[in-house]
């Protein structure tokens, strides 16, 4: 069969490629074609346009671009269509993604598949009714969006989570096995000294919001620490360096965010998949997500958003497993404090460590991109049949 797949960004990329590979343990004669990233060219099919090229967010870097998402949105539907694929998968992405659906909806009898649910749970709950219209099947990789979707009569498939497979594969892969020394030298780092890891976001927006102000907090640990952050070759060198104060003792690891998980003593973490990979990790962390008019967006937050927490590992255990530092709680001060309470000998450490331990008996085991590869076959097939 053929299967159109579209994702906006760097963790979209990943999981698609794996479930790409789950498609293809099923389906050999398998066809892709996609808006993607490099993880899902190095899998096969072909690449119409890369994510890099739509990675926007916040208001005013989508009003600037808004040209060229609108181009390439309707690029994508024409594309589609002309394609005629046996299946249109979406990932994520929901402005982007939930727009084509509507159109492919309208204009094809092409079955739409989602994996990996809008967080409508969260704020923007009005898309429900377009996920429903426009949505024939939802594949979900958090399983307390089970029960909300009961709740609002939309039956979902919960799958596991894609991140335990990432992981699971990189801890059996070549670099999974490389010491600690090993990556060291390969990286230019001091083979001595123990790593803090600063994962400041794949979009622009989200470095340059986050990463000058996780540097200042963290330098202070500098003589027992190397700080090291987490680089994307998609976004350049210089949008690293420019945030990194002159003479501060900084390192850039590209493409090699688990490797640099993986030996991490600690790390800050902007919101979003690289949270919950931190805590598969066993990475003791601090969520970082800095807000512009933050006493504003406080505000909002207390009358908007409909769950407790913004980071995926608290919203899955239910309770607070990680401190998030958002809006008001976002400054230099707090990030530090609470860095120094999960580096070994804080109070905070092996608490966090235990609720990891926890959170991984409720996200299963391994297998999620599988899983939603023999979901997808069996609905086509079904689909089909009837």
């Amino acid at each position: 069969m053929r299967y159109y797949i579209i994702v906006g960004e760097a963790s979209g990329d990943l999981h698609a490629s794996n479930l790409m590979k789950g498609l293809l343990s099923l389906d050999p004669e398998a066809e892709f074609r996609y808006y993607g990233g490099d993880r899902m060219k190095a899998v096969g099919g072909t690449l119409v346009k890369h994510f890099k090229n739509l990675a926007y967010m916040g208001f005013i870097p989508v009003l600037t671009h808004l040209g060229t998402i609108l181009r390439a949105m309707k690029e994508c539907k024409d594309d589609v269509v002309a394609w005629h694929p046996d299946a249109l998968i979406l990932v994520d992405y929901p402005s982007f993604n939930l727009d084509v659906a509507k159109y492919v909806k309208r204009h094809t009898d092409i079955p739409v598949l989602y994996y990996i649910s809008p967080k409508i749970w969260a704020w923007k709950e009005y898309r429900l009714k377009a996920i429903k219209r426009d949505v024939d099947r939802m594949f979900s990789i958090l399983p307390f969006e089970v029960d909300y979707y009961k709740r609002h009569n939309y039956d979902i498939d919960y799958v596991g989570n894609p991140c335990v497979d990432a992981v699971e594969e990189f801890r059996q892969s070549e670099a999974g096995h490389h010491d600690f020394p090993t990556f060291a030298k390969d990286n230019g780092l001091d083979p001595n000294r123990p790593l803090i890891a600063l994962l400041a976001g794949s979009r622009k927006q989200e470095v340059k919001d986050n990463l000058g102000m996780m540097i200042k907090a963290a330098s202070v640990y500098c003589n027992d620490y190397q700080l090291v952050i987490a680089g994307m070759t998609t976004l350049g060198e210089d949008e690293y360096r420019k945030h990194i104060p002159d003479g501060a003792e900084v390192h850039i690891v590209y493409d090699q965010t688990y490797p640099l998980l993986h030996h991490s003593t600690a790390a800050l973490v902007t919101s979003g998949t690289a949270t919950l990979e931190t805590a598969i990790f066993g990475v003791p962390q601090v969520v970082c997500y800095y807000t512009p008019v933050p006493r504003l967006i406080h505000y909002l937050r207390q009358r908007l958003l409909k769950v407790k927490y913004i980071s995926l590992v608290n919203l899955i255990a239910d309770k607070e497993v990680v401190q998030e530092l958002v809006d008001v709680r976002m400054t230099i001060e707090e990030i530090r404090q609470e860095l120094s309470a999960i580096l070994p000998g804080g109070e905070g450490r092996e608490r966090m460590l235990t609720d990891y331990a926890r959170l991984m008996e409720v996200l299963g085991t391994a297998g999620a991109s599988k899983r939603a590869a023999e979901g997808m076959l069996r609905y086509l097939q079904n689909r089909k049949n009837n």
